[in-house]
């Protein structure tokens, strides 16, 4: 047996969404189990013996910070290790266009990752990860998948009754996993052949890891996967089936110490009432809708293999504030689909007029490798491409600021996320970390993980300013 190198220090850095975040707390788990120390951020990574990068490749503008990241990492003297999705996805290349990193490692290193940065530490030479489309792995079928997925290592499951996670934060917010991988074949997404194919985390499993947070001081559970109405189909009737993720909501939002539960990621074409009364209905569950409408036009959706339109979205809109006329409902929207007419980005614009929701990305269409729309006929200018996601940009500017705007005079609960120079800040039920803005607590000695009640006295772009009311024990 080889003998481990007598420094073990690993500082981790994350780029891209929440479900890389839970990724490099359970790499941090697993390495501190090991016997490595672990350190978070660019101020953790002084004395360490290995930087490990978890990547983002999901666009260009991410793929290129990760690569930044990783030269700057290497700067430090410090071995560099990449891990996460452009490691997954690109591989070998990666390692062959990127000397600076000692090593590219796949998902499939994850469960020995320390034996990994060991060698890398004592320059072991290792061989490159070589990429493999992740929905072959797994049956086609989804009920068959449980029964395979143990041989397939998929970060953030089958951990059992352990939970192998560390916390790289004290923030009262935490985001829980229920699910990796997409089933869906959008046209413009490269992210199921590297995610893989769509799987459940068993509803225990997640309960368990959800009571492992609170215990660690988490007020706000934030489900994350790349398809949350997916939840369940893949587990049965057992678990609820297609109505799992409604049955799993009330037993999360029970658990001691969560005040709150958010979901993320709803795909409209698969949003069932029986969901939609869930996230309404059950007290602890904010009522925030984060929907993936991506366009309003019927014929751009079908060009991106998706479904539904400027009506059924509508109407699914007007079905939940019939539920809970204060929800929160936010969305991304791609501009400059290849062959997008004037008339399909008019209807786009008519359909977010009409939908006034709280928040909406606007993104411009690009090329990823290997997708289908790479080969599609029509592509627009770059140029138009940006003036489209300019106009679009500045509309959704100015109907955000009106639905914040109708927010003055409404009692809202806000979790305090941040007590620093510029003042006390937090969320409110319908505001989603990072991306929805926040509140502002005006004349309040409220500390961070407190829950305060108040009144939205104004508005600032899509922030709120709030007079407390009460600081909730």
């Amino acid at each position: 047996m080889s003998t481990p190198p007598p420094s073990r220090r690993a500082a981790l850095l994350t780029l891209g969404c929440a479900r890389n975040e839970v990724d490099s707390e359970e790499l941090a788990g697993r390495l501190a189990a090991g016997g490595w120390e672990v350190s978070e951020g660019i101020d953790g990574t002084a004395g360490a013996d290995v930087i490990v990068v978890n990547t983002c490749g999901f666009v260009e503008s991410a793929k290129k910070d990760s690569v930044d990241t990783l030269l700057d990492a290497a700067e430090t003297g410090a071995k560099v290790v990449a891990v996460g999705c452009m490691a997954e996805r690109y591989g070998a290349e990666l390692a062959e266009n990127l000397p600076e990193a000692a090593a590219v490692l796949g998902f499939d290193h994850y469960p020995n990752l320390g034996e990994r940065l060991d060698d890398v530490v004592a320059g072991r030479p290792l061989a490159s990860h070589q990429p493999v489309d992740r929905r072959t792995l797994l049956p086609i079928t989804p009920v068959q998948r449980p029964a395979a997925a143990p041989d397939v290592t998929v970060p953030g499951h089958g951990w059992g009754p352990r939970v192998l996670r560390k916390r790289l934060d004290t923030a009262p917010v935490a985001a829980l996993k229920i699910a990796s991988g997409c089933d869906r074949r959008c046209s413009f997404c490269a992210i199921p052949s590297f995610r893989g194919a769509f799987v459940s985390r068993t509803p225990d499993e997640i309960v368990a890891e959800g009571a492992w947070l609170a215990g660690e001081g988490v007020r706000e559970l934030f489900l994350v996967s790349e398809n949350s109405t997916s939840y369940g189909k893949d587990l049965g009737r057992a678990h609820g089936g297609p109505d799992a993720l409604a049955l799993l909501l009330p037993r999360l939002a029970a658990l001691p110490g969560v005040e709150r539960v958010r979901v993320s990621y709803l795909q409209p074409a698969e949003t069932r009432p029986t969901l939609l009364r869930a996230i309404a209905g059950t007290p602890g569950v904010a009522d925030y809708f984060d929907m993936s409408f991506q366009h309003a036009s019927s014929t751009v959706l079908r060009r991106m293999r998706r479904f539904g339109g400027t009506e059924s979205f509508l109407a699914l809109v007007e079905q939940i504030r019939a539920l809970a006329p204060d929800a929160g409902i936010r969305s991304n929207v791609i501009v400059g689909f290849p062959g997008e007419t004037e008339e399909e980005l008019a209807e786009l614009e008519h359909f977010l007029t009409e939908a006034r929701m709280d928040v909406v990305g606007v993104f411009g269409y690009s090329d990823e490798d290997g997708t289908e729309a790479e080969k599609h006929g029509g592509k627009l200018d770059p140029e138009v491409v940006a003036e489209r996601v300019s106009r679009v940009s500045g509309l959704v500017e100015q109907l955000t600021a009106q639905r914040a705007e109708d927010r003055v005079g409404d009692e809202v609960l806000v979790l305090v996320e941040r007590v620093d120079e510029d003042g006390v800040a937090g969320r409110a039920a319908h505001q989603g970390p990072e991306v929805d803005g926040e509140c502002l607590l005006l004349d309040t000695e409220a500390t961070v993980g407190q829950f305060v009640r108040g009144k939205v006295v104004e508005s600032e772009g899509v922030d709120l300013v709030v007079r407390p009311l009460e600081v909730l024990p």
